[in-house]
């Protein structure tokens, strides 16, 4: 043990001495190269030591050049990297701006042909815009956003340019319901235009219409336009229901089993029309004042 700890008490004291040895060698190695370019000259040993020094100072200069061509690539990098966040926030914006230019326009031309479709028709009418919806089955109906405050009554025809919507069966100061045409518990006069030959047509939700009371021996075939009869005076004649999509004889009894496409889109119903021509007519047989 004794011998152990003399050994680390003599590399302790060795380790200064190896150090101020190595401190005189590169001491004594400057002085010779500075000497040896003393009077504008390099010495062999300059030469040499050049050449030794030379590669080791290549290796650290490629280091560091590469070192800072890798600093450069990583800011560029990541100045390009911000710049496409901008411009993905750019074009997300423009995107949300072309698409609101478009429904604009689209509602523009639609708005048009409905204004060009009023001007052509020659009843006076109320335009309601579509406020509501009732996913109900049997009753299907929609709110608008005119009502007793507008003249509308209980009992008027609601229509599109297309053909008629439905009718309205409930009225408040400001709004009103309407029963649309294909609600199951809708039925409507009708008859086959190029005929004249007259049905019942009923509302079968999603599937459209059904044309009931038409005898078999009767000419009808599959895109006969189905249109109102005008029985009764509620609608008026001639207001196009939709187009005839299936004719089955083969069921039982002694009438056609006719199915109807609609000619409006109830799913895409935005503006109606609420015809006012049966207004007196309609407010007088429910034994309302006139001017209500």
């Amino acid at each position: 043990m004794r011998k152990k700890a003399n050994d680390r008490k003599g590399r302790s004291k060795s380790a200064p001495m190896r150090l101020l040895l190595l401190f005189g060698v590169l001491l004594i190695f400057s002085l010779v190269l500075i000497a040896s370019t003393v009077g504008g000259k390099f010495g062999p040993l300059h030469q040499l030591t050049m050449e030794l020094i030379g590669p080791v100072q290549s290796v650290f200069s490629r280091i560091g050049f590469s070192g800072r061509q890798l600093t450069d690539n990583y800011v560029s990098l990541w100045d390009v990297h911000k710049e496409n966040r901008q411009l993905k926030l750019m074009m997300e914006k423009y995107r949300e701006q072309v698409d609101e230019y478009r429904e604009a326009y689209s509602t523009y031309l639609h708005l048009q042909d409905q204004l060009e479709f009023k001007k052509q028709q020659n009843f006076p009418s109320l335009t309601a815009r579509v406020v509501g919806k009732d996913p109900g089955f049997w009753f299907k109906t929609i709110i608008v956003d005119r009502g007793e405050n507008d003249g509308v009554v209980v009992g008027m025809v609601a229509r599109t340019e297309r053909g008629v919507v439905g009718q309205v069966i409930q009225v408040s100061a400001n709004y009103s319901k309407i029963l649309l045409a294909n609600a199951p518990s809708s039925a409507i006069d009708a008859m086959v235009q190029k005929n004249r030959i007259r049905g019942i047509l009923k509302g079968a939700g999603e599937n459209g219409f059904v044309l009931q009371y038409v005898l078999k021996n009767v000419d009808v075939a599959v895109g006969d336009a189905i249109v109102t009869a005008g029985i009764g005076g509620l609608f008026q004649t001639g207001i196009p229901l939709g187009t005839v999509s299936a004719v089955n004889k083969e069921q039982r009894g002694m009438f056609l089993e006719i199915e109807v496409k609609p000619e409006v889109d109830f799913q895409m119903l935005e503006v109606v029309f609420i015809l006012l021509s049966e207004k007196q007519k309609v407010v007088k047989e429910m034994g309302l004042p006139v001017d209500r």
